[in-house]
């Protein structure tokens, strides 16, 4: 049923602190100013014990609730009324509280947000893709209704980041790979880190039906290619995305732990590109504004709580660390704001997988999540018709299980269409086998695997690709019984096995994608005494959290 926030545009909603009245948070600790041309939002976070969607007779007001226009953040007062300045083409959103559910559409999309946008998207902008419906004056009461629930401290959430498909095959391919392999999940729910397509947001739709079987709640974050090419800045480039989803940037509580949804992509504008580009250039980028509503939201997170952070553009990336399209031109202010507290920060954008620890003490872990296309779904099919799909430094396509108990939490990669691999061993003992043009001349399993003559033993490299390795991994070999552990070395190199793909299948693969350095992969020499036989390799990971990951190859070695 319509609720009064639901009349213009978008309903939104929840988040209540069923606690007592808390100050207002205000921005960089002084009183939140009104901008020239602001109004007021005013209304009341309600437990819609009714169930109708619009406050009845018998539905509390909830007090100490966080509502926040995107810089302010203000808490509602014993009755569960808020007043909040907001401009056009403000979104005004509530903080979901730990205890209770907020609304959701057909496809389990969270309505949490009210786009203020009295005149609706410029027209004269020309977007491909439409933007917000006029929404007029603000409503005379703007209010959030959610409802209680049970909500344990301990839960999962499903991390995709980049699905990215750019035409309604590659969709399908998103369908048939990862959310195929999450129906039936327990997680409590899903977010996704950007590039929720690849530039045609007229899939958005279809992508959104499809999340929505996985029937769960599913958070979503906006990339570079979900923006509006159009857009002269920034502070319009989001239209779309505002109509389809609301707010682009948020926070909500689960359990005991704080999710800070941020937008790190800086449009630039139209016509900053190259001559010849789509659309213009972007940065990765908070910005004071988004960086403000996250020290105001803060305020009030006890510092022993965990702080979950998505966004798309890595923070850092090992592939590119100076390019400001690649990385976060101001994330030591984000890492000020988190210092002191457990956090754990997750992004997309690079379509590789990697860990880093930031901050003074390095103690703020940051997540580069693997893509759900992968290599932007390139690659040979396999038996079903579906791109194979390997990641540019050598990880299949798939997706992140974020594990949270309280304060403390773990994650793990799942490869989309073989969920019990870890890693890949191979044989590295064709020199030339990384010349592209020597590719067709060997199969991919002579030059990666057995049998080798015994002659070749002593300069056979055994590489190990740990899927979401990082630098707290490590990797020992065992070479059969009655041989020393060898301990494996993080080499900094592409992964064999992708390379070959990628040389044997050009026509196949988007032009831009190729094999690049890793930060996962491992090396150990064999020993040159490994005389004619068979043997068996076994790889031991102990990963990120120390968890301990087997797998073993047969090698043939043959020759007097």
């Amino acid at each position: 049923m319509a609720s009064p926030l639901t009349r213009r545009a978008a309903v939104s909603g929840l988040g209540a602190i069923a606690a007592t009245l808390a100050a207002p948070a205000f921005a960089r600790g002084t009183a939140p100013d009104r901008p020239e041309g602001s109004v007021t939002a005013s209304g009341f976070v309600f437990e819609d014990r009714s169930g109708a969607g619009r406050r009845q007779i018998g539905d509390p007001g909830l007090p100490g609730v966080a509502v926040s226009n995107g810089r302010d953040v203000v808490r509602t007062d014993e009755s569960g009324r808020y007043s909040l300045a907001v401009s056009d083409g403000d979104a005004v959103f509530v903080v979901k509280p730990s205890g209770y559910r907020v609304p959701l559409d057909a496809n389990n999309l969270p309505r949490v947000s009210y786009i203020h946008r009295p005149d609706g998207t410029p027209t004269e902008l020309g977007f491909r893709y439409p933007g917000l419906a006029p929404t007029g004056a603000l409503p005379e009461s703007l209010d959030f209704p959610l409802r209680r629930v049970d909500e344990p401290s301990a839960f999962d959430v499903l991390l995709f980041t980049d699905p990215q498909p750019a035409s309604e095959d590659e969709l399908a391919f998103v369908r048939d790979t990862a959310l195929t392999s999450v129906l039936g999940t327990s997680a409590a729910f899903g977010m996704t880190m950007g590039d929720i397509v690849s530039d045609d947001l007229s899939l958005y739709p279809r992508y959104n039906r499809m999340i929505g079987r996985a029937g769960i709640p599913w958070w979503h974050v906006g990339g570079n290619h979900d923006l509006n090419f159009e857009a002269p800045d920034a502070d319009l480039s989001r239209e779309t995305f505002k109509r389809v989803y609301g707010a682009p940037y948020y926070a909500f509580e689960h359990g005991q732990a704080l999710f800070l949804m941020l937008d790190n992509v800086r449009y630039l504008g139209i016509g900053t590109a190259a001559p010849g580009a789509r659309g213009g250039r972007y940065e990765g980028r908070f910005g004071d504004r988004q960086l403000t509503f996250v020290e105001n939201i803060l305020r009030d997170w006890p510092k022993d709580r965990l702080v979950v952070v998505g966004m798309h553009i890595p923070l850092i990336t090992d592939w590119a660390p100076a390019d400001p399209a690649n990385t976060t031109v101001d994330r030591d202010a984000l890492l000020a704001l988190l210092a002191g507290r457990p956090s754990l920060s997750v992004a997309g954008h690079t379509h590789t997988t990697e860990h880093h620890y930031l901050g003074g003490d390095g103690t703020h872990h940051h997540h580069v999540l693997t893509a759900v296309s992968g290599s932007w779904w390139s690659g040979p099919y396999d038996r079903r018709g579906i791109a194979c799909a390997d990641s540019r430094d050598g990880t299949p396509n798939g997706y992140h299980v974020l594990s949270i108990d309280a304060a403390r939490y773990t994650t793990r990669f799942v490869v989309a269409s073989e969920p019990d691999r870890a890693m890949r061993i191979t044989l590295d003992s064709q020199y030339n086998a990384r010349t592209p043009e020597l590719a067709r001349t060997y199969t991919v399993e002579r030059l990666l695997g057995s049998p080798i003559p015994v002659e070749a033993v002593g300069s056979t490299d055994l590489v190990v690709n740990v899927f979401d390795g990082g630098p707290r991994t490590r990797v020992t070999l065992r070479l059969g019984t009655g041989r020393a552990a060898i301990s494996m070395v993080k080499t900094r190199q592409p992964d064999p096995f992708v390379t070959q793909v990628y040389a044997r299948n050009a026509d196949t693969k988007k032009p831009w994608v190729s094999a690049i350095p890793s930060s996962h992969v491992w090396v150990a020499r064999l020993p040159s005494d490994l005389g004619p036989g068979t043997h068996r390799a076994d790889v031991e990971v102990l990963d990120e959290y120390g968890r301990a990951r087997r797998e073993a190859m047969i090698i043939e070695v043959t020759g007097a």
